[in-house]
């Protein structure tokens, strides 16, 4: 039995052999699955299972998608421990994502989206203002239907970086293929900072990198499908690093916010990772301090690459249509969804999604800052290591990431990926946050069709008494004595690779 606060147990030779080939022997069937019914530029939109079973190659695409999700999933899921050493870890996550590279689009059609987006933006029209089947791209038929008359949800470097791509792919493919590299950039800053961040926080590079790399949402969605996500994560840890680094530096507290604000400006839901980067680089109490030098970095990025864009901020607008879409994998969205069943049954219609969504986000707020206001109550009474003080603070971050997935009114797989990095960084027990990662990994098909799609009514059940047991298990703990709840810590046992905070 593993002694509490002892180190992971380090995986045999034989047993990380067999999850290293059968990870890549599942890559290569998700690349061969992206060849027969990826999300090719000409493959038909809105399909089904049943029209992607009954197509020509259909059994053989679904076949590989399943078998080769299954193995990647298994193989990453077995050794959520750590890997052998850091460096295996890191040679077998290259390893898994070299089939990926080279496939088509995977689990997703939005990287044609992004080609649109940048090709508006790089013929003089504003992507926040029109739609890209407005401004006239040529490439509109591959974008989803859902997205076509849509503005740009995301900030002004991420529609340059797009623009970019257009004006170095110039056609379809190249676009595409310039947008794959952009995120591999990305997910290279981001494998570059993980060790340090690793180092700095008192956890093992040989588990923190496999969570965080290996991962099959990484491959498949990141690099396959081109997220932005991985920009986004890549300028996220960087900046961690920059104020894990230097804490109390004014210098490095504002290229710290710099690096942050440019990934807000990527994606906006970087934002709630700020606060607690100002406490991971608050020196003793100059939270204040921290906070003033890191707030005019960012202030200072989202200014500047507004005005270089030329597009002002006119990109918050368009943050409002993200949530177009309607699954039961959003928790409020499942919500809301149920009432709205429920009300069908009686003759009504409550509308009560919006309802939903909106209290969600009411509660996220009242969340981060409950979790801000946890994370400074703890660094103010410790009195151990700086790794205990950095792990507080990215571990409130990634709580901040978690919450912000878990109450946002859409998710997609690939958001799992969000809190995944920190949370690979400080989490003593992983089961947690791997578990919803490996099920997100079967969420969608090759082609980017949604599963969700096709169980809205009892995935919204099911969702929803989820919820509603996670509630009840919350305020029986929250009603339990607080002497059951606290263990006595042991930070000072040799060899502890986790130490708690003294209370």
């Amino acid at each position: 039995m593993t002694t509490p606060g002892a180190p992971p147990p380090i995986p045999g030779p034989s047993t990380a052999r067999s999850a290293r080939y059968a990870g890549l022997v599942g890559a290569i069937l998700l690349a061969v699955a992206g060849y027969l019914g990826g999300a090719l530029p000409d493959a038909p939109l809105g399909a089904t299972p049943q029209s992607i079973w009954q197509a020509p190659g259909g059994p053989a695409t679904l076949t590989c998608w399943f078998v080769g999700s299954a193995l990647l999933v298994g193989a990453w899921w077995s050794l959520r421990a750590g890997a052998p050493s850091g460096r295996w870890a890191y040679v077998t996550a290259v390893l898994w994502v070299l089939p990926l590279l080279i496939a088509p689009p995977l689990g997703s059609r939005d990287v044609y989206s992004y080609a649109c987006q940048g090709w508006t933006y790089a013929h003089g029209a504003d992507p926040y203002a029109v739609g890209v089947a407005a401004a006239g791209c040529p490439w509109v038929e591959t974008v989803a239907p859902i997205w076509r008359d849509t503005p740009a949800p995301y900030g002004p470097v991420f529609v340059l970086l797009a623009a970019l791509a257009v004006g170095v792919g110039g056609g379809l493919t190249g676009t595409v293929v310039a947008l794959r590299v952009i995120a591999v950039a990305g997910l290279v800053l981001a494998a570059s900072c993980l060790p340090p961040l690793a180092r700095a926080a008192g956890v093992p590079t040989r588990r923190a990198g496999w969570l965080a790399l290996a991962a099959p949402l990484v491959g498949v969605h990141l690099v396959a499908g081109a997220h932005n996500d991985a920009v986004m994560l890549g300028l996220l840890l960087c900046g961690l690093l920059v104020v894990v680094r230097r804490p109390g530096r004014a210098v490095a507290l504002l290229l710290a916010g710099v690096l942050l604000g440019l990934a807000v400006t990527v994606k906006a839901s970087a934002v709630v990772v700020v606060p607690f980067a100002v406490l991971a680089g608050a020196s003793g109490r100059t939270v204040f301090r921290s906070g003033v030098w890191l707030g005019g970095g960012l202030v200072a990025a989202l200014l500047v690459t507004s005005a270089l864009s030329g597009l002002g901020f006119g990109w918050v607008g368009g943050l409002t249509r993200s949530g177009d879409s309607e699954q039961w994998t959003s928790p409020p969205t499942a919500v809301g969804m149920v009432v709205d069943y429920a009300g069908a049954l009686a003759g009504r219609d409550p509308q009560a999604v919006p309802v939903a969504r909106t209290v969600a986000l009411l509660l996220l707020a009242v969340l981060l800052v409950a979790l801000w206001w946890r994370t400074w109550s703890r660094l103010r009474a410790s009195g151990g290591p700086v790794s205990d003080r950095c792990r507080v603070a990215l571990r409130g971050a990634g709580l901040a990431l978690v919450a912000t997935v878990v109450l946002s009114p859409v998710f997609h797989p690939w958001y799992a990926t969000w809190p995944l990095a920190l949370l690979a960084l400080t989490a003593a027990r992983t089961a947690w946050f791997a578990l919803p990662a490996a099920l997100a990994a079967f969420l969608a098909l090759p082609d980017g069709t949604n599963l969700a799609r096709f169980t809205k009514a009892p995935g919204a059940v099911v969702m929803t008494v989820l919820v509603m047991t996670v509630l009840v298990l919350a305020l029986l703990v929250l009603a339990l004595p607080r002497a059951l709840l606290l263990r006595r810590s042991d930070a000072d046992t040799p060899g502890r690779w986790v130490p708690r905070l003294r209370r």
